[in-house]
């Protein structure tokens, strides 16, 4: 008797099958096994992020492109994205220490988050970062970096609005926040800054993220082009550079769609025809991380073993929540449900059987799958896990119960 499945989400476009295995970057999956020497492994396609690249331009024209570093810190991957994106944001020390390893220039990075340490500052600075302030405090720490310094340090303000990202996973504006300045709070500070000889650059708006609302993006964008406006009449400041955010989503589960990118750039093309005055000269910015790499990232792991408890199939795999963490349910999510996942070796294999996929790790949250509908796998095949290329290696434990990281490979390139 095969048990009833539960649904997954769906496979992203871009994925087929050669010789019936799954094939990335024109790859098969044994071989890119092969090429890392091992799985468990991400493999992140390089030529499926320069569509999502493409799209943007073509539905956002005239608005700058910046990667949002957290959301994937692979060396050779922002190496390639240092010659396809217009500037990087960064929430440390760290991944600036990442970016300029890629020789990517201060001038191309912001660099936001709560928390900057005295050394974070003092080596943003001295690279010509562009730091987002969130509080006066740490305004007053970069204005004494800058000086003991002798430069002019880059500020902008980041803005906690009065408002929120519509149907975000995760809201990071309205409300009491640790993430920016009050809107209210704003207009001092900015006169502050520039008065005190700051290299002003503007304002930092981010509602929120991994929002697939169409509607509801073009809402905070219009919301935040009136909100800055005013900011900026309020303070007598002008406002060279504003960063709208990101916040587009990836569809991980059933049932929801893709972001419709049209809507967004032609809701955002109509906000800014009609924006005030005191934007006309602004250069605004959307940042993005998930958006452009999630999609275009599987995470491989082989089945080592197949067993059977009280009726219910169990593949256990060579991998876990160590790697994948948000496939497990653990990172953010409130009810767990099932990313997208197939047998990467019996790619092309019609649905026979039903299955739990689970992980090495000796705890009962190691679960990547609940009931999916699989070809029937045995131990050496390969179960992949799609929309992994944001938020997994980097933002996974993989230090928990010793097993260590995951290889990464970056492939399509050619």
């Amino acid at each position: 008797m095969i048990l009833p499945c539960k649904p997954m989400g769906p496979i992203p476009q871009g994925f087929a099958a050669t010789g019936g295995q799954l094939a990335i970057g024109g790859l098969s999956v044994r071989d890119l096994i092969a090429q890392a020497g091992g799985a468990p492994l991400f493999v992140y396609d390089a030529g499926l992020i320069g569509q999502k690249i493409a799209a943007f331009r073509a539905n956002l024209p005239g608005v700058a492109l910046h990667y949002a570093v957290k959301a994937n810190p692979f060396a050779p991957l922002l190496a390639f994205m240092a010659t396809k994106v217009d500037g990087f944001d960064i929430a440390s020390a760290g991944e600036l220490a990442r970016l300029q390893a890629a020789g990517v220039a201060g001038a191309r990075i912001g660099f936001a988050g709560p928390g900057k340490r005295d050394a974070d500052l003092a080596m943003a600075i001295a690279a010509g970062v562009t730091l987002h302030i969130e509080s006066a405090r740490e305004a007053d720490r970069a204005l004494d970096a800058g000086g003991r310094a002798g430069i002019a340090p880059r500020l902008a303000i980041r803005v906690n609005p009065d408002f929120e990202l519509g149907g975000a996973g995760m809201r990071m504006g309205g409300g009491a926040r640790p993430f920016g300045i009050d809107a209210e709070a704003v207009p001092a500070l900015a006169r502050r800054l520039v008065a005190a000889g700051a290299d002003w650059q503007g304002f930092h708006v981010y509602g929120g993220s991994q929002s697939l609302d169409a509607g509801a993006i073009v809402a905070a964008q219009a919301a935040t082009l009136d909100l800055v406006a005013r900011l900026a009449e309020a303070a007598g400041v002008g406002v060279p550079i504003c960063n709208l955010g990101g916040g587009f989503g990836i569809p991980y589960f059933a049932g929801q769609p893709p972001l419709d990118l049209a809507a967004v750039g032609s809701g955002l093309g109509e906000a800014l025809a009609r924006r005030a005055p005191v934007l006309k000269e602004t250069r605004f910015v959307i940042e993005l991380g998930r958006w452009l790499v999630g999609e275009a990232g599987v995470y491989l792991a082989e089945i080592v073993d197949r067993k059977t408890s009280r009726g219910e199939t169990f593949l256990v795999i060579d991998g876990g929540l160590h790697h994948q963490l948000a496939a497990s349910g653990n990172f953010g999510s409130v009810i767990r449900r099932n990313y997208p996942c197939a047998v990467a070796t019996r790619f092309d294999a019609a649905a026979d059987d039903v299955a739990h996929v689970v992980g090495c790790l000796c705890t009962p949250l190691d679960r990547l799958g609940d009931s999916l509908a699989l070809p029937h796998a045995e131990p050496g095949d390969v179960i992949a896990l799609f929309g992994a290329g944001a938020y997994g290696a980097s933002a996974s434990p993989s230090a928990f119960l010793g097993h260590g990281p995951a290889r990464e490979l970056l492939v399509g390139l050619g």
